[in-house]
């Protein structure tokens, strides 16, 4: 009777699995020019226990431009999020020195552009972002792997 129970419990959690992916696309810019080999990060993030999932990564050509595509498997909807490490305009007051680490920023994208597949139908397209800006809520990482 246990075995029955735990087949049909299986059965119940693979069919609320579904295939979602995301695709991204734009320009960086530092103030006038292209924001070449510039780290950009696309996660799901997640809450609790299970943890954010890389869906892509990869850096900007040198006109600046990127394109990130990538796919997961959830029980719920993918909360996409682009991340962006760059240097653009990242030196000190004092001397005009670069400060150690990256720049990072993030962006909340739009849920309105997930496929309900393992290959995205759709692409957002973010435009042009001047990395001059400093964004609310913008960190500093050391390290980027």
């Amino acid at each position: 009777m246990y075995s029955v129970v735990f087949v049909v419990a299986l059965l119940a959690m693979c069919t609320a699995l579904r295939e979602q992916s995301y695709a991204v696309k734009g320009r960086l810019i530092c103030g006038a020019a292209p924001a070449a080999n510039v780290r950009v990060k696309l996660y799901d993030t997640d809450t609790g226990f299970d943890p954010d999932d890389l869906l892509s990564q990869g850096y900007t050509d040198v006109n600046g431009d990127f394109s990130l595509s990538g796919g997961t498997t959830e029980t719920t909807m993918i909360d996409p999020l682009l991340v962006i490490y760059h240097q653009c305009n990242d030196v000190t007051a004092v001397g005009g020195l670069a400060k150690p680490g990256s720049r990072m920023v993030s962006f909340t994208l739009p849920s309105k552009y997930i496929t309900n597949a393992r290959v995205p139908t759709k692409t957002m397209d973010i435009g042009v972002l001047n990395l001059e800006l400093v964004y609310y809520k913008e960190g500093r990482v050391m390290i980027v792997s």
